[in-house]
């Protein structure tokens, strides 16, 4: 089964991961199929900290993937950030 979930790089005590298709029987930071987008959780300053490419992870979902329950609340979160209007400058 293909699922989308979290792949952990970067340093010790920083973390970045990696949003990626993967079959569930790999390890966490093992072989993928296809990066869909990232996660930087201590990203800073005008640093992106989130990424998700919708049209490749709804691909991947309508052809049986399912999403890690941390991917999923990424997922909803970025939808809600990218329904909610622009501060004014």
């Amino acid at each position: 089964m293909v699922v989308i979930r979290l792949a952990r790089g970067g340093a010790r005590k920083r973390p970045f991961y990696n949003i990626v298709a993967t079959d569930s029987r790999n390890r966490r930071d093992g072989r993928f199929i296809e990066r869909v987008g990232f996660y930087n959780p201590i990203a800073s300053g005008a640093a992106q900290s989130l990424f998700i490419n919708t049209e490749r992870l709804a691909y991947w979902e309508q052809n049986g993937a399912r999403l890690s329950p941390t991917v999923a609340r990424l997922v909803k979160q970025n939808a809600r950030a990218a329904m909610a209007p622009a501060p004014a400058a």
